[in-house]
């Protein structure tokens, strides 16, 4: 284990991304800004007032996609700065001048939507006839008539955008900056600590009393941030139920369920089914990995733990190309050639440094290749991590060739099926070349421990505590640090029931999850992953034309709906067929993984 985290400057360059791959140096960028400003300026000039034909909306979108593509590129490059060291205020400063640059064009341009709204139905008509490009753009427009605002109130809302982020800034601020993690102590030895050590590295230590120890240390930092932390989380909850109100939603959760495409019983089941359908068998599962590191008894800071901790192999960034490389070689060989690139033009940031961004992350600004964030701890199950950041990459690098800028918004609900599909490609290629039962276990705890876990579970759970907290803010209530702890307490409790025990500080894990500031994301890994689980099987079963329909619903980027799109795969997600078969499918990988347990300690 790395005893010391290093400085962003004191890193190695080859661990690093190249962002030169965006702009390739400053006077790039900055001109960059300056063209985005006057192309803002020129269309504002030309068009304001005047979008009541047809071809003149058409002329202005034309423009305007152009100006997305610049603005996505200036905002990436700074962005992508800051996420790699939140210590480093020169990045910080730049960052807030592009938000802020951004916002004020987003408000002087905040009339094209407007009057392209407020334009009479047979003007889009004629508008969406006359140009392919911009065609879903203005359906959106149609579809959203009906929620939108005063115009002037739209460009109010506009100039504010950069003030109504601040919440997540002050979040991500207190969680990477001012969060110092102390030392502890466990038999006399000193251990470093923080966030990303913790969450890459202690979760999964196998010494009871290190691991545990390092969950009091970090859950008692935690506790420091609660009060700041939770006023940041009302803040953000709040802004989203006064939009809501103002664009006549009875309920923060329609409105955020709105631009996802997707009905509130797609929601609701993908919750509902999973907390009563699959808590048995991950109690199971907790029940085994108890049994097998003989544990007084199951905690929540031990749920992470290996079922083999010792058949976990470390794997090197070097190494883990040989994985990569030989399971995502079935998409083909264009597919294969991205995956070489990501690595060989440096698309990957693996270095741990303080003040990094935690977790991973995949961004694909259009125009230019994706950029991965890691934290490599030279597990396997970051090879795994590795695979899902890929097919975020592959899925946008397939989308933004296909479409134009217009059409990559791809649907939340659907956009973490590429990436979680990878990940289980990467478990059946491995299975398939080894017929070793204590490899086989590995990797099926893998899937489970992994893959399953993290996202039928750890987020699962969050959206079923984030479900909790819009039900009171609906009712005109407000979240507090106590109340928020105990609404995750009892989400807890209730998916674990008496086999884990849910010690002091598993409540403030509501505290590590960026994705509460990003609308309703966190139910959505598990809806993915249902789609990616059906479509693994049919790839298994099928070969070569379940993958060509999977590059094609790749390729359809925002042009259809995350249920056109999952049918493309063959998938019906209107039914509770593939959720129901998914949990079957993760309660046999459980029966199985305690099958060959058993059999390896007759042995």
């Amino acid at each position: 284990m790395s005893k010391v985290l290093k400085e962003r400057k004191d890193v190695d360059e080859a661990l690093t991304w190249d962002l030169s791959a965006i702009y390739a140096t400053n006077e790039e960028f900055e001109a960059a800004v300056k063209e985005m400003k006057e192309l803002a300026s020129k269309m504002e000039k030309a068009y304001k007032g005047k979008l009541s034909t047809a071809s003149k909306i058409n002329e202005c979108l034309d423009e305007l996609r152009k100006l997305y593509e610049i603005i996505y590129l200036t905002g990436s490059y700074v962005n992508l700065a800051v996420s790699v060291d939140y210590t480093n205020n020169e990045n910080q400063d730049r960052d807030s001048k592009i938000i802020n640059i951004i916002s004020d064009i987003e408000s002087r341009l905040s009339f094209i939507e407007s009057e392209i709204i407020q334009a009479d139905d047979d003007v889009l008509t004629a508008a969406i006839s006359e140009s392919k490009e911009n065609s879903n753009y203005l359906k959106d427009k149609k579809r959203e008539k009906k929620h939108a605002l005063h115009p002037e109130v739209e460009r109010v809302l506009a100039a504010l955008n950069a003030t109504l982020e601040v919440p997540y800034k002050i979040y991500e601020q207190a969680k990477l900056a001012d969060m110092n993690f102390e030392n502890f102590t466990v038999d006399g030895e000193e251990y470093p600590l923080g966030y990303a050590l913790f969450e890459n590295e202690y979760e999964y230590e196998n010494n009871t009393k290190v691991r545990r120890a390092a969950f009091k240390a970090f859950s008692d930092k935690l506790k420091q941030y609660e009060y700041t932390t939770a006023a940041a989380y009302q803040a953000q909850v709040q802004k989203e139920k006064t939009i809501a109100s103002l664009r006549g939603f009875d309920s923060v959760i329609d409105s955020l369920l709105f631009p996802q495409k997707i009905d509130r019983d797609l929601y609701n089941r993908q919750i509902d089914l999973i907390t009563e359908k699959l808590a048995p068998h991950m109690r199971k599962y907790a029940k085994l990995i108890k049994k097998i590191h003989k544990l007084d008894e199951m905690t929540f800071a031990d749920l992470k733990l290996a079922v083999d901790p010792e058949y976990d192999p470390n794997v090197t960034i070097e190494e883990s190309k040989k994985y990569i490389e030989g399971a995502l070689a079935v998409f083909g060989d264009d597919y294969l050639e991205m995956v070489k690139k990501a690595y060989n033009e440096r698309w990957i940031d693996f270095a741990q440094n303080k003040g990094k961004s935690t977790g991973g992350f995949c961004a694909s600004p259009y125009g230019t290749h994706s950029f991965i964030l890691l934290s490599w701890s030279e597990k396997m199950a970051e090879v795994f991590t590795l695979a899902h950041e890929l097919g975020h990459a592959g899925h946008f690098r397939l989308c933004n060739n296909s479409q134009n800028i217009f059409d990559t918004n791809v649907s939340t609900y659907f956009v973490e099926s590429p990436s979680t599909m990878n990940e289980l490609i990467m478990a059946n290629y491995l299975l398939k070349n080894s017929k070793d039962k204590r490899f086989r276990r590995w990797v099926l705890a893998s899937m489970i421990g992994h893959t399953y876990y993290h996202n039928f579970v750890t987020h699962l759970l969050e959206a079923a505590y984030q479900r909790e907290v819009y039900k009171i803010i609906d009712e005109g209530g407000s979240v507090q640090a106590s109340t928020l702890s105990k609404i995750k307490k009892e989400v807890l409790e209730k998916f674990w029931g008496e086999d884990v025990k849910i010690i002091d500080g598993a409540e403030l894990t509501w505290m590590r999850q960026p994705h509460y500031y990003m609308g309703l994301y966190s139910y959505t890994y598990s809806a993915g992953l249902t789609i990616a689980t059906e479509v693994s099987k049919r790839i298994l079963k099928e070969g070569q034309p379940a993958i060509d329909d999977w590059k094609a619903v790749l390729s359809a980027g925002s042009t259809k709906t995350p249920v056109e799109l999952a049918k493309m795969a063959g998938v019906d997600i209107t039914t509770d067929k593939p959720l129901l078969d998914t949990i079957e499918y993760i309660g046999s990988i459980i029966d199985e993984i305690v099958s060959i347990s058993e059999e390896i300690e007759e042995e």
